[in-house]
């Protein structure tokens, strides 16, 4: 795998004329942000070896490279899932390329459902910690033989969001009025939408939102090394009590998405320009 991720960091590296130190991966519906991104360098996934890219609507399937509120930063529009049929370990290679690359801070984003009661759609949770169901199943991004160049064998997930970088996403919340809930995200494989006893079941495991995705990234990330920020974008309220007429869909997801992203983005921005430069 290590070939794999050093052909695509070789192949980005001849891209770009800049160092990236911030890396930041925009879920369904949020890929806005990277619209702002100066001096841009825009690849496609399809055209970088290796790379994985995602039929899901609303990802672009695009990195951009550039400047970002005084940041070098890369930005991936998009990400591959595991639902989609792709291995952990492609699902993680844009992070390992990332890490290759000498990318020391990710902030990854987003769309997921709320558990928590008190959290309505269109709201933002800082998250705290997650709990990685996939992983525990058997489906962990770290299987298999370690690469000691890319991490320790068995990393420490104790802390795995950073305090500062947490503190600092506050911070901004709170200058620009943004309201921002907190809690656990838990990961699942998809890509079906829970049934209401998952829904109550996760709740009494102590998640507050539930998506399907982030946490395969965050464990590559934390195993490299890097220091990670991680936000949901509360797009729907999870259904614990069926009734006929409560659906969740994922037009329903994209639709919330667009007032989840205005407030994403004034978060970002501000945690950007509150990061000391690299």
């Amino acid at each position: 795998m290590l070939t794999e991720i050093k052909a695509a960091a070789d192949y980005v590296q001849r891209r770009i004329d800049c160092k990236p130190s911030v890396g930041l991966i925009l879920g369904s519906g949020l890929s806005s942000l990277a619209e702002e991104v100066e001096s841009a360098t825009t690849i496609p996934y399809h055209e970088i070896p290796h790379f994985p890219t995602s039929s899901v609507k609303g990802h672009a399937r695009q990195l951009v490279i550039g400047k970002l509120y005084g940041q070098s930063v890369m930005v991936m529009q998009g990400r591959a899932h595991f639902y989609e049929g792709h291995s952990m370990q492609a699902v993680t290679l844009p992070v390992r390329v990332m890490q290759i690359l000498d990318v020391r801070t990710l902030i990854v984003t987003n769309a997921a459902g709320g558990l928590n009661p008190d959290f309505s759609a269109g709201e933002l949770m800082l998250i705290t910690d997650h709990i990685n169901m996939v992983g525990i199943a058997g489906h962990h991004p770290l299987m298999g033989t370690n690469v000691e160049e890319l991490g320790p064998r068995f990393p420490d997930m104790s802390q795995t969001y950073d305090t500062e970088l947490m503190g600092l996403a506050r911070r901004v919340s709170d200058e620009e009025k943004i309201p921002l809930q907190e809690g656990v995200y838990i990961y699942l494989a998809g890509p079906s939408f829970e049934t209401p006893a998952e829904i109550r079941a996760l709740r009494i495991l102590g998640a507050d939102a539930v998506g399907m995705s982030t946490v395969p990234e965050v464990t590559a990330a934390r195993h490299g090394g890097m220091r990670v920020l991680g936000v949901s974008g509360i797009t729907n309220v999870a259904i614990a009590e069926p009734t006929p007429e409560k659906q969740t869909t994922h037009t329903e997801v994209l639709e919330t998405g667009k007032v989840v992203a205005p407030r994403l983005m004034l978060l970002v921005k501000g945690i950007l320009r509150n990061l000391p430069p690299a």
